[in-house]
């Protein structure tokens, strides 16, 4: 048999989380989703911005992210900020329910995407930032900036 290289679309992704979190952890996992809830992730139509996990009754849900009703669906479309269910293993699930009872972490997803036919997000536990910590963040990537571009700058003048 060949080894096929799985192909990865992203549908969504959750960047201002990376302004808002230091993401600690990443877990990857499947959504029990409908009919009509597939058909509009996969043309785009996902939005994680508020969205977060929670472990309830030995479950995992991603609750409030948005999947905006297929367009071409009958009567029995989906509800768009309806709670999932999402697909981890136990021990996956027992892991993220003991790192959600410690103080300031959080379950925040990150990337919803289409991996082999199949739609997954990508979980990450997270500790919020501080808004010092956000203006450090910030002063940084300017820093690094300026420096990319004074490299440049002298790389074209040297061509």
């Amino acid at each position: 048999m060949a080894d096929q290289k799985s192909s990865i679309k992203l549908l969504s992704e959750n960047r201002k989380a990376r302004h808002d979190y230091h993401l600690l952890e990443n877990f990857e996992a499947g959504l029990v989703l409908t009919g009509t809830e597939v058909k509009a992730a996969r043309a785009g139509k996902v939005q994680l911005r508020e969205a977060y996990a929670k472990v309830q009754g030995g479950e995992a849900w991603l609750v409030n992210a948005h999947i905006s009703e297929y367009s071409h669906g009958n009567i029995m479309n989906h509800m768009p900020g309806r709670d999932r269910k999402l697909l981890l293993h136990r021990a996956e699930i027992a892991k993220l329910l003991e790192k959600t009872r410690e103080k300031g972490l959080a379950l925040i997803p990150t990337k919803l995407y289409l991996k082999s036919g199949k739609i997954k997000v990508e979980i990450c536990v997270a500790k919020g930032k501080q808004l010092h910590d956000k203006r450090e963040a910030e002063r940084n990537r300017s820093a690094e900036d300026e420096a990319r571009q004074a490299i440049r700058a002298v790389r074209d003048k040297y061509r």
